[in-house]
């Protein structure tokens, strides 16, 4: 017989348990010698999720995350294609959430947006997404609500094909890369406005100059009269970050199983808030299948960037009967997500160091040096093709970079000429005088690496694209921003001085241009829409919902205005479009008729 204080007792050291427990993702607690299992997986047509505060254990140390459903990340939904659903989201937070299903072509009211598709869902209360699934791939939700993505809100969906899956494969692994800090996001964000570069540990020296390490010193000097910084690659870092794969550090290196031979499938989700990935296995090679969730022809890799909001499905073929390491390395190598792939449980291999820091180059400053003739003090004029020549290593010196002169081209970094549209003020730092389309460009700190690398020219359709007619008009955006006050923007325009959206006419064929202004990367998201990118052969386009977009850079995209109602249209950086890089898009009429 149990008396009442015993049972108390077990009861609470039950509790206790399960508080314990749930310091962990749920994937992870039972966590054996290395192996991790499936995803928690939610299915069916009514989901219920539970959002809440809970602590994350991440490579033993425990820090203060929001979870779905007592999870973080949050669990896999898994659908399929023609089904509906219903998802019953209960926010037990002290403040207001959302859930916005990314890449999901679903109608307005269901995206998830506060103050653009809907009010939010206010603490305490619960709110219920329905919609019909329209679609198969590799997709994801995340909170639009704040930075809680920051904290943890966000999860992998896979929808199941109603027919064939023209993809073949033995076994799949879902791999959720993202970025988690002890740091409140709200104190990352103003550590950014407060300190230009705060968390960037790898800036040039003086001593690094000596050593030959870095750079000659007038070089850097340069830098620094323009108030720029050559090694600011990414604007939070290993220095706060952790990067996880699954929810789980390096050191905790989360598993994965194969059989030698098996094609497996990975579905990679880069759900961080601020970490561009180069992704790798060291001796196995990948074939890209899938890009934002659209069957892409299969072509074949050793490493490939992702952006932040991207998703990349790839198959790969171990044959031997060991392990391989999975590395996720951040764009500026300070720091890794690593993981395992392996044919038995407790097995690793060989973590390969990071590599040497990337460092800008005058192309990310907009200004294309190839073809050029070009001359300054103290230098041997030089003509024909620029383009092998190391801009990184150049001895700027000598040379005036606010205002080049080359050849009576106007060189200016903040000449309103070069985009009339652009609102000029305290937040646009730069006009990329020379922006060139960058997407046949590896990434940042790729582009001498030795092996194949995925560039977003290599991308095709596998289906013919659903609309093939020519635009009949073009827009411009510039992506503008201040880095060294962290003022981010569209055409010089923050969000909260926005007055009106980005019109579109419902159906209507448009070709947009994105220009970035900036020496920083902007992944641009466009909510309940997919867009070709304007390589590849006609009629077989990649589709996307997420493009980068190269410092300095510009892409092209034709865009079909097929969904009526208000969509968010932003920089999917979280403190970029915190800081102000985000619009609103609207499409109408919002009923059938198209007159």
């Amino acid at each position: 017989m149990f008396s009442r204080r015993r049972l108390l007792h077990g009861a609470g050291a039950l509790s206790a348990g399960l508080v314990a427990a749930r310091a962990l993702p749920a994937w992870a607690q039972t966590h054996a010698h290395g192996l991790a299992p499936t995803l928690p997986t939610l299915r069916g047509e009514e989901i219920a999720l539970n959002v809440a505060r809970m602590h994350l254990n991440v490579d033993g140390r425990a820090g203060h995350a929001i979870g779905v459903n007592g999870t973080a990340p949050a669990p896999l939904i898994r659908l399929r294609e023609g089904q509906n659903v219903r998802l019953t989201v209960n926010n037990a937070l002290d403040e207001e959430t959302s859930i916005h299903w990314h890449g999901l072509i679903l109608p307005f009211q269901m995206d998830g947006v506060p103050g653009v598709s809907f009010p939010g869902i206010r603490a305490g209360e619960s709110f219920t997404y329905e919609f019909p699934v329209r679609q198969s791939g590799t997709y994801w939700y995340h909170s639009h609500s704040g930075l809680q993505e920051q904290e943890g809100h966000y999860g992998p969906i896979v929808i199941d094909p109603a027919g064939h899956d023209p993809i073949a494969y033995d076994r799949e692994h879902v791999i959720v890369l993202s970025d988690f800090s002890f740091l409140h996001p709200h104190t990352i964000f103003a550590r950014l406005k407060q300190e230009p570069g705060h968390f960037n540990m790898q800036r040039e020296t003086i001593l690094g100059a000596l050593s030959g390490r870095d750079p000659p010193l007038a070089d850097q000097m340069e830098w620094a009269a323009m108030r720029m910084d050559p090694t600011d690659i990414s604007d939070v870092t290993g220095s706060t970050y952790t990067f996880l794969i699954n929810g789980h550090g390096p050191a905790d290196n989360w598993t994965g199983l194969f059989q030698p031979g098996e094609r497996v499938r990975l579905r990679f989700i880069n759900a961080a808030a601020m970490t561009i990935f180069n992704v790798r296995i060291p001796g196995l090679p990948f074939t890209i299948v899938q890009a934002d969730g659209q069957n892409v022809k299969p072509v074949t890799v050793d490493e490939f960037q992702i952006s932040v909001a991207e998703t990349y499905d790839v198959i790969v073929e171990p044959r031997e009967d060991r392990a391989f390491t999975l590395v996720a390395e951040a764009v500026d190598r300070s720091g890794m997500g690593r993981a395992t792939l392996a044919p038995r449980a407790g097995m690793s291999a060989d973590v390969p160091p990071l590599r040497a820091r990337p460092r800008a180059t005058m192309r990310d400053m907009g200004m294309d040096m190839s073809g050029m003739t070009m001359a300054w003090p103290g230098a041997e004029q030089s003509s024909g093709d620029m383009a092998g020549m190391d801009h990184g290593n150049m001895d700027m010196g000598n040379m005036d970079m606010g205002g080049m002169d080359m050849g009576g081209m106007d060189m200016s970094m903040r000449n309103p000429e070069n985009a009339p549209q652009v609102t000029m003020g305290p937040g646009v730092q730069t006009i990329a005088p020379m922006p060139v389309d960058r997407m046949g460009e590896r990434g940042q700190g790729l582009e001498d690496v030795a092996h194949r690398v995925l560039v977003y020219t290599d991308l095709e359709a596998l289906e013919a694209n659903p609309d093939m007619r020519t635009p009949t008009r073009s827009l411009e955006l510039h992506l503008t921003g201040n880095m060294e006050r962290f003022m981010w923007s569209f055409d010089g325009e923050r969000f909260s001085e926005v007055t009106e959206p980005i019109p579109f006419r419902r159906d209507e064929r448009v070709r947009v241009t994105l220009v970035n202004d900036s020496m920083m990367a902007h992944p641009i998201h466009l909510h309940g829409h997919f867009f070709e990118l304007l390589t590849g052969p006609e009629g077989k386009r990649p589709r996307k919902h997420t493009v980068n977009v190269l410092p300095g850079g510009k892409v092209t995209f034709d865009l079909t205005a097929d969904a009526p109602g208000d969509w968010a249209f932003h920089c999917h950086m979280l403190y970029h479009m915190h800081a102000g890089m985000f619009r609103v898009v609207t499409v109408r009429p919002l009923d059938e008729t198209r007159a």
